[in-house]
């Protein structure tokens, strides 16, 4: 007999191989096949749950354990949890099954596991039919698992009958349970028993919603995508599921480069609605009202939301999981649980009804004395929207506040709803900022310009050049049209005071274009301390700012951090006043202080902590952390890593239009495929740098060689190799990017000519005012020249305590290649432990000082570069060309080689040498 609301399911044991029960899935749209890179195996990845699934498992096979409960809330990704235990406890020989339990099962007395009962018992006495299930389930012998679903739902005959069975030991139960449900005395008795373990499935933090999307997509997503994720889905797994199948289909989440880009809105899909939609159906009249108008107008205090309802609406609310309650300040708020709930109210609202809400609000805002800091810009914004417009004055002091939140697109919205006379100089640099800030930089300058004839006072003109500098230093245009607006400025002001800043100013352009000298020199004059300014703020803060950089790049990284630091707080205490960017752009020289100093770890951790302060207002100048944390990670040697963070910079370059970060992305990128063995990638990323037009920025331009280096290394030609790092390295030197050269010389050292360049490393470590990494980089290129195995050990200690793991791994390899040739087999063993340890960080780091030393019998320098550039193809002939040697030197170097390593081909040789790209 059917039993309404219940699925029929044999029980089956599954063979091993057997990974997912699919055909028993519940219709919920689990498992479907996902459009393009989606999902091409069928199944949404299980991904950030190994914790819970190790701890499921070792329960289930527990003899003192009897079951299992998931709770969580709604589509926290419980049954996707559970399913996989049950799949995975299959394949180890247990009998399994699965069902449901429904609201429909659960008002009929064992409805929900009908199917396990046999054929013939009577139950008309529970006692002996309970008995005789439990007989018959015995008799038929293996080790069962039941999958139960839903377990909140279960009736309560059904969960008597469970735990008959359970305490009988015929079967071990696995089972979903949402949080915050009702659960009757024998359900709460059967998930709650004393052999039950219980494990939750907590939402999904900004970290696991980036490995979970990375393993959907096949690719890692920027970090400005994750975030929006992250934020749209409050960390719900079947939420974030939904928003990034509705992005992919709808071309908002697209590749671009290497990183799948968010190029649009996220917006719930219909599915996602359909679930959203089912949580408030059930609602009464006086419910949707408070949640109407919280989803329309924002939080609401409890108190006015009590005087439009019943006693008890917001504790229902509540209680049901759909709002949160909690303090704002000076008043108990209430907002909506989840941001996607917001999505969907709104979509369903008619234009009318929204309208009405928000001048509603707007009134009563009014009413109640508009006192609250952010009441003008509330008010503005509602009538705005409901009625298409507002009060002059109280857009232009709502768009000021909207410009303190870091809310740029507010700004937008709100200045351009002001009558072109009330168009202010001031209202044109607040909305040619908010521009700048957007990446819109030709509407940026249109505006700016347009302001820059009409300023009069000092003060207006200080407005204008600040922000226009700004928006002319970071786009296209070179140094010279920034510096031209800046002299202009200085002509029209007329106190000391204000030419003191625009020559603050002037040095602030210097550094951001590489000039140090001109630069730092013009900084010399730059108060200590943000409480010495007399006047405008602002060209203090930018002069710190672009100080700390140009100190970081002259070796003074000390120096650099105390004064990244300095402008950080200044900032931060003076936020509400000022007209330059968010605070944590002021971070942007820490993270280069620390960098340069030696402390890599320090360097990521802080890129990766401000870039997401910075996405979570869309200010365009989060690009120059993508460079920088790119950076960091490269100079750790973190390959795959700093290869996102560069085609992250590379996309959001694109989008905006800046040749600057399109050049230091597609050369860090280059580089980073290039020692992973990707010279494909490498090779297009060379091209198309090359295409690209001069654009100076406060990074060394010979820095931009690095990427060709390294790919000519991957081809097997590190004498050219060298050649572009000397360029590069003599380009450094003469801009004054000192640790620039410093980095561009040690990668000649390790491509085979440390001799050359120790000296002048040494020099460089010496100007340093106490970092760790120039010295480190020093003591290595000198080991490696002698070859002494003691000074290479030291040395590849230094550079491990700075971070670098790629070069500290070449160091150690270097070391045990000299013990190895000094008759010390056991250190040599240990020292390539060590260097194996470092290049597991290293993400599939080839590199030809690894290579080689690597050999188990030790080459000399001049078979080393011989055997790595014939390892990767290059013909004798090419390598005689490059070396200036006849073919025959070339060909009698490779016989030896061959001796030494005891293979007879280049394919053998390269698979010797760790270097065979297509094993």
């Amino acid at each position: 007999m059917a039993v309404p609301g219940v699925r029929r399911v044999r029980w089956q044991r599954c063979p091993p191989g057997m990974t997912s029960l699919t055909s028993l899935s519940r219709g919920t749209g689990r498992g479907l096949a996902v459009k393009g890179a989606v999902g091409k195996s069928g199944r949404w990845p299980l991904t950030g749950r190994d914790g819970e699934l190790a701890e499921a498992l070792a329960a289930v096979v527990d003899r003192s354990v009897q079951g299992v409960v998931f709770s969580g809330a709604a589509g926290a990704g419980k049954t996707r949890l559970a399913e996989e235990c049950l799949a995975s406890v299959a394949e180890q020989g247990f009998v399994v099954a699965q069902a449901t339990a429904s609201a429909a099962a659960g008002s009929v007395p064992l409805g929900a596991v009908a199917h396990l009962l046999p054929a013939g018992v009577d139950l008309s006495d529970p006692v002996a039919g309970f008995a005789a299930v439990a007989a018959s389930l015995r008799r038929a012998g293996g080790r069962r698992v039941v999958l139960l679903d839903d377990l909140h739902l279960l009736d309560g005959t059904s969960a008597v009958l469970l735990r008959q069975l359970m305490d009988a030991g015929v079967l071990r139960l696995l089972a979903t349970v949402r949080t915050g449900e009702p659960l009757g005395d024998a359900v709460h008795a059967l998930a709650y028993g004393k052999a039950v373990r219980r494990i939750g499935t907590a939402e999904f933090d900004l970290a696991t919603t980036d490995e979970v999307v990375r393993a959907a997509l096949g690719a890692p997503v920027s970090r400005r995508g994750v975030f929006a994720l992250f934020r749209a889905s409050g960390g719900n797994a079947l939420y974030l599921r939904e928003l990034v199948l509705a992005a992919v289909d709808s071309g908002a989440l697209r590749m671009v480069g290497e990183v799948w880009e968010l190029v649009g809105e996220l917006s719930a899909s219909r599915r996602l609605a359909e679930v959203v939609h089912a949580r408030l159906e059930h609602l009464g009249e006086h419910e949707r009202a408070v949640l109407d108008r919280i989803a329309v107008c924002g939080s609401q205090s409890v108190a006015e939301l009590c005087r439009l309802g019943p006693a008890g609406t917001v504790d229902r609310l509540a209680g049901a999981g759909l709002v949160e309650i909690g303090a704002e300040r000076r008043r108990t708020s209430v907002r909506l649980a989840h941001p996607l709930y917001g999505e969907v109210l709104r979509g369903t609202l008619p234009t009318v009804r929204r309208r009405a809400l928000l001048a509603a609000e707007a009134d009563r805002i009014v009413e109640r004395g508009a006192r609250r800091r952010g009441d003008a810009l509330r008010i503005a914004s509602h009538r705005l929207s409901a009625t298409g417009t507002a009060d002059p004055a109280l857009l232009w002091q709502a768009a000021g506040l909207a410009r303190h939140s870091h809310d740029y697109p507010q700004v937008v919205t709100l200045l351009q709803a002001l009558p072109a006379q009330e168009m202010t100089v001031g209202a044109r640099v607040l909305l040619g900022d908010a521009y700048f800030q957007m990446g819109r930089g030709e509407d940026a300058e249109r505006t700016l310009a347009e302001a820059a004839p009409l300023a009069r006072g000092d003060e207006e003109v200080l407005g204008v050049v600040m922000t226009r500098v700004d928006n002319l230093l970071w786009s296209k245009a070179d140094l010279s049209a920034a510096l031209a607006a800046n002299t202009e400025a200085l002509r029209r002001v007329t106190t000391e005071a204000a030419s003191h800043l625009l020559r603050i100013n002037e040095g602030y352009l210097y550094v951001a274009k590489g000039r140090f000298t001109e630069g730092l020199s013009r900084l010399e004059v730059l108060e200590e301390d943000i409480e010495e300014v007399q006047g405008d703020i602002n060209p203090w803060l930018r002069g710190a700012l672009m100080k700390a950089l140009g100190l970081s790049l002259v070796t003074r990284t000390q120096q650099a951090a105390r004064w990244a630091l300095r402008a950080y707080d200044a900032h931060m205490a003076v936020d509400e006043e000022a007209l330059v960017s968010h605070p944590a752009v002021q971070k942007l020289p820490w993270v280069l202080a620390l960098c340069e100093g030696g402390r890599l770890a320090a360097a990521t951790r802080e890129a990766e902590a401000t870039y997401y302060q910075l996405a979570a207002f869309s200010s365009v100048v989060r690009v120059w952390l993508l460079v920088l944390g790119a950076r960091a990670q490269w100079l750790a040697g973190h390959l795959s890593t700093a290869r996102r963070w560069y085609a992250e910079a590379i996309a959001l370059g694109r989008k905006v239009d800046n040749t600057m970060v399109l050049r230091a992305g597609l050369n860090g990128l280059a580089a980073c495929a290039a020692v992973q063995g990707d010279v494909e990638a490498a090779t297009e990323a060379v091209v198309e740098l090359r295409g690209l037009p001069d654009a100076l920025g406060f990074l060394s331009e010979g820095e931009l060689q690095l990427g060709a280096a390294w790919l000519a290394a991957a081809q097997g030609d590190q004498a050219l190799a060298r050649d572009l790092l000397r360029e590069g390295a003599a380009s450094a030197r003469r801009t004054g990017h000192l640790t620039g050269e410093s980095l561009l010389l040690t990668d000649i050292a390790r491509l085979g000519a440390p001799g050359e360049v120790a000296e002048r490393l040494h020099e460089l470590a010496a100007q340093g005012d106490g970092g760790t990494l120039l010295p480190a980089r020093a003591a290595f290129a000198a080991a490696l020249a002698c070859g002494d195995p003691r000074q290479l050990h030291d040395a590849a200690l230094q550079l491990e305590g700075t971070g670098s793991d790629l070069i500290a791994a070449e160091a150690f390899a270097a070391t045990a290649h000299a013990l190895r040739r000094t008759g010390l087999p056991r250190a040599a063993a240990d020292a390539g432990n060590r260097s194996a340890a470092a290049l597991e960080r290293c993400q599939g780091a080839r590199t030809p000082l690894l290579a080689t030393s690597a050999a188990p019998v030790p080459l000399t320098e001049r078979e080393r570069e011989i055997a790595v550039a014939a390892a990767v193809g290059t013909t004798s002939r090419t390598i005689a060309t490059s070396l200036t040697l006849s073919v025959r030197t070339v060909n009698n170097h490779l016989q030896r080689v061959y001796a030494k390593l005891g293979v007879t081909s280049r394919r053998e040789l390269a698979d010797a040498l760790g270097l065979n790209r297509n094993p």
